[in-house]
């Protein structure tokens, strides 16, 4: 079989949350398997470098913003003329800011085009612009994600790839202890540790988790909490409310703000309690690497998370919003050690099947499938 040539048009260079991870966990593990990237980014950042350190190829062609059309169109022209002059046989948008530019650059090329939507798509301008250009498909990342794809006009081909994680990295046998992690970090080395891993943004639900903790040290007075993540620039007040809040309830004893941490499988592995309270997260990464860990983990009912999360077997689902539900999930670990224990017995067995070097393979099948069909006029 020949190399498969993909130019994949990334919009960000700074690992931010999913959508990077994924794409960096494609480039290190997809590598001789039949395909050769190149990656152009739309903005400058150290995941250029990154990209580079791998033997892969990386451009930085600035697109601006949005409204501003004279760049975005440059950029558009920029990715056709890498993709010319590199002879690729398709070019891959990443995320819909990434195919507002790679679908364009794919028609002024000639090339097929690819997109990877790994948000929950939602009826706005964007989504729905980036559907209208004649992609041979959009890959999604779970069944949730494709039913929302499919409401957006017009209807394109989809595959399912559900994303990985680095059961390497998130591997409990490789890691300190728990107490020796928590003596490492500053945190409470007695009682229940429940935390919670995410950028502060409201869709992600820290406000209700911290709703939530009152109820649990009611009956368990020793339990800590520990928020691990950074503000995100759309949303640079909702930190300051979260704060206001631990306030507000009287348990700022119980809290901990640990910030943005690069080491999160430690941070993780610190805890006894994983809390994953998304609206509607569209995979829930978070939630795979603290099952690989075999963390008894409460995640929301809806999106990803119900998908990979058989609830009372290797995990349980609280509905988003409801603080009163998600002590209550909570407060079963909590009440029942043993039953903790199974679950995350279970978890981790559950976890196996989400490697991350299996992620990128699949994506690769599917990239290669889609130059084997017709493509779309």
């Amino acid at each position: 079989m020949n190399t498969l040539r993909v130019l994949i048009v990334m919009p960000l260079a700074t690992a931010l949350g999913g959508g990077e991870l994924m794409l960096r966990q494609l480039l290190r593990h997809g590598r001789n398997q039949g395909v050769e990237w190149m990656v152009v980014y739309l903005r400058d950042g150290p995941m250029v470098a990154e990209t580079r350190a791998l033997g892969i190829d990386a451009h930085v062609v600035q697109s601006g913003r949005f409204r501003d059309l004279f760049k975005r169109v440059g950029a558009v022209r920029g990715v056709a003329a890498l993709a010319r002059q590199f002879r690729v046989d398709l070019i891959l948008g990443w995320m819909v800011a990434g195919e507002l530019t790679a679908g364009p650059a794919s028609m002024l090329a000639g090339l097929p085009n690819v997109w990877y939507q790994v948000g929950t798509p939602r009826p706005d301008w964007l989504d729905r612009m980036a559907t209208l250009f004649p992609a041979r498909g959009v890959i999604v990342l779970s069944r949730g994600g494709a039913a929302a794809q499919s409401r957006v006009w017009p209807a394109r081909k989809q595959w399912l790839v559900y994303p990985g994680v680095s059961l390497d990295e998130f591997n409990p046998d490789g890691l300190a202890t728990p107490e020796a992690l928590r003596a490492k970090f500053g945190l409470p080395t007695t009682g229940p540790l429940i935390g919670i891993v995410g950028r502060l943004q409201r869709w992600k639900g820290i406000d209700v988790f911290l709703d939530a903790i009152p109820a649990i040290l009611v009956r368990h007075p020793d339990v800590h909490a520990v928020i691990v993540g950074g503000p995100h620039e759309t949303e640079p007040l909702y930190p300051d409310e979260l704060r206001a809040r631990v306030q507000a309830l009287g348990i700022g004893r119980a809290v901990t703000f640990a910030g943005f941490q690069s080491n999160v499988p430690e941070w993780m592995q610190a805890m006894d309690i994983v809390v994953h309270a998304s609206d509607h997260e569209p995979f829930g990464i978070v939630v795979i690497e603290a099952m690989a860990l075999g963390k008894p983990v409460v995640a929301g009912a809806g999106g990803g998370p119900s998908e990979t999360i058989t609830p009372g077997l290797d995990g349980l689902l609280s509905p988003f919003g409801d603080a009163a539900a998600l002590a209550t999930s909570v407060l079963r670990y909590l009440d029942d050690p043993s039953f903790a224990v199974q679950v995350g017995a279970a978890a981790r067995k559950r976890a196996q099947l989400f490697d991350d070097r299996r992620y990128a393979a699949n994506v690769i099948a599917t990239l290669q499938e889609s130059m084997a069909q017709r493509a779309v006029t």
